[in-house]
């Protein structure tokens, strides 16, 4: 009698195990929508100063969405929103001049905007998405090469993380930011390192 319970017993407990283990695969081709922590998250750029030094600086409010299924990169979906007033340089004079219409005209476009038009595999652990970057009001297209996204992390109140690095270069005359100056390179090298989480389901 106690042999029929113990087996009955085993075979409830592989009966949940194989639930679990069918429910964990299931969901690895699912897509799944991630919000960007803003207070892990900012985007980088630097720029050439005088053609003798680099200045750099960031956007420090970042916010948006990404919907992603590991199993289907192609299928990813990417929408970011930066706040442009909150350039930081370090310095309080030029971060002002930043935000005046001598560069951003942040009171006239207080965003900068990123929305992808297509994502691939560019390699193990790298992807390349091709979106629409709307900068001072212009909208170019540019390539993102991404670092990641990496394996998941879940906290102990169930919040899933995962991280990522984005690099691009754009020129900044393109978008009309700021007139010809030597002073002030045209090139920018932009980086995004972003942090995405996901809340535990419902119970």
């Amino acid at each position: 009698m106690l042999i029929a319970r113990v087996v009955r017993n085993m075979k409830r407990i592989l009966a949940i195990v194989s639930i679990a283990a069918f429910l964990a695969v299931s969901a690895v081709g699912e897509e799944q929508t991630w919000k960007i922590d803003p207070n892990h998250t900012a985007a980088q750029f630097s720029v050439r100063h005088m053609g003798i030094s680099t200045v750099r600086g960031a956007f420090t409010k970042v916010s948006g969405s990404v919907t992603y299924d590991p199993a289907n990169p192609g299928n990813a979906s990417v929408e970011a929103t930066i706040d442009a007033a909150s350039v930081d340089t370090r310095v309080s004079m030029r971060d002002n001049d930043l935000r005046s219409d001598h560069y951003f005209d942040v009171a006239k476009f207080p965003t900068i905007t990123f929305k992808s038009k297509s994502v691939q595999a560019a390699g193990e652990g790298k992807l390349k998405i091709v979106g629409d970057l709307t900068i001072h009001g212009v909208t170019k297209e540019v390539v993102l090469d991404v670092d990641g996204p990496s394996a998941p992390v879940t906290d102990p109140s169930g919040t899933t993380h995962v991280g990522a690095s984005a690099s691009t270069k754009v020129k900044r005359n393109e978008f009309g930011v700021g007139s010809s100056n030597p002073m002030v390179g045209e090139d920018i090298s932009i980086t995004i390192d972003v942090e995405l989480v996901r809340p535990a389901p419902a119970k």
